[in-house]
């Protein structure tokens, strides 16, 4: 339908689609607070965090290569293609999660304040994960070294400067973060590939999540919020611009964020090969999983129930720790931990640029979009959990 105006609007879209996952990702290292003088505490933590990343990723990456043909398990560039798309089961939604278990009224229980911690590095444990992905689809090139240098340096930034830099965080300013995070990675590559035989591709990923850790974050309160709302007058169309790119109170500033999360989402289904109708011609594809036939429909959607069954059982590892902790808490833990979102979407938007497609990409995606949709059922279980844990310490009224 576009016609020659395609490519430039594609384009574009990718740049806007990327600008949106910054911003989500910067938000995510806002939720980042640590303590830095108890970081030996945090060190169970973050190994049973990157434990249960690692356990569903293996999985589905073994049971991708079963939906090949045999005579790929020999293969390593199959073995690498499904390595890289698998990873999308490996993150747990840190955002989606913490919404809904405070808004369940679990703030001051044990399974949030633990789940905040653990999402959060499961979530890093993800992103450095991809370092030793792309060495697998690149290869040992100069540019992996330089990659590997760029980021050890923004962790050892991040971890010193953790939460130290009074930034303004209003929705409009943490847009224009992701502008421009966005715009110097596109110019990193750019200018590289030109430079050099090939290009140092940073994704912003990382980058997003260290700036949003080194913020000193600002939380809004309930009674100034109730203040500033009694002040603006509604129907000036003045003041609503102004309370978009300006939102004072904290239930604005998140329903500017949702909105930024529906429109990546979005953007992540546009990206999508087609799957539906005419199909594209396979027969030119340069990657194993993209030369794979579309499967019939009623068996994607089986391989969609079991692939979503099998990275939620591989999220279930807190269970198997805190043995301090009543088996119901750490049932709740582990349930909480099944939430997916942005990040897994962007690991799929990563496996798109390598060429990657075919009938597997579209489980993986069928199966986020699964688990984003039984985000709402796993929180309601958590919920029904904590109060045969807790009993009356949460409130009934919530839960209702």
């Amino acid at each position: 339908m576009l016609g020659n105006y395609y490519p430039g609007i594609k384009h574009s879209l990718d740049n806007l689609m990327f600008v949106c996952l910054a911003y989500i990702m910067i938000n995510v290292g806002r939720e980042f607070e640590l303590e830095k003088k108890r970081w030996k505490s945090y060190l169970k933590d973050a190994a049973i965090a990157m434990l249960a990343a690692a356990t569903p990723w293996i999985i589905i990456a073994f049971y991708f290569m079963y939906l090949l043909p045999a005579t790929e398990w020999e293969n390593w560039t199959a073995w690498k293609e499904n390595l890289l798309l698998s990873c999308f089961a490996a993150p747990t939604s840190a955002g989606i999660l913490f919404t809904m278990l405070a808004a369940a009224g679990l703030k001051n229980a044990w399974i949030y304040q633990k789940t905040q911690v653990l999402a959060i590095f499961d979530d890093l444990g993800t992103i450095l994960l991809l370092i030793p992905l792309q060495f697998f689809m690149i290869g040992l090139k100069w540019q992996l070294f330089i990659i590997v240098f760029i980021v050890a340096g923004l962790l050892t930034f991040g971890w010193k400067r953790l939460g130290h830099y009074t930034l303004n965080q209003s929705a409009a300013m943490i847009i224009l973060y992701s502008i421009g995070l966005v715009f110097i990675c596109s110019a990193i590559y750019s200018v590289s590939k030109k430079l050099f035989d090939g290009g140092v591709h940073i994704e912003v990923l990382l980058p997003a999540f260290i700036l949003g850790i080194v913020m000193k974050t600002t939380h809004h309160h309930p009674e100034e919020d109730m203040r500033i709302e009694h002040k603006q007058h509604k129907n000036n169309i003045t003041q609503i611009i102004r309370r978009i790119t300006h939102p004072s109170s904290a239930a604005e500033t998140e329903l500017i964020s949702d909105i930024v999360s529906y429109l990546f989402m979005f953007l992540v289904g546009i990206n999508t090969p087609l799957f539906i109708g005419e199909l594209p011609d396979i027969s030119q594809t340069v990657s194993i999983t993209a030369s794979l036939p579309m499967f019939e429909w009623s068996v994607i959607i089986w391989h969609v129930i079991v692939v979503t069954l099998l990275s939620n059982i591989g999220k279930m590892i807190p269970v198997l720790f805190y043995r301090d902790k009543n088996i119901l808490e750490r049932l709740a833990l582990s349930i909480g931990m099944f939430t997916r979102g942005e990040v897994g979407a962007g690991i799929i938007i990563i496996a798109l640029g390598y060429n990657l497609g075919g009938p597997i990409l579209i489980i993986a995606l069928l199966s986020l979009v699964l688990n984003l949709v039984l985000t709402g059922a796993f929180v309601l279980v958590v919920k029904k959990l904590s109060l045969k844990v807790y009993g009356n310490a949460v409130s009934k009224e919530s839960y209702i």
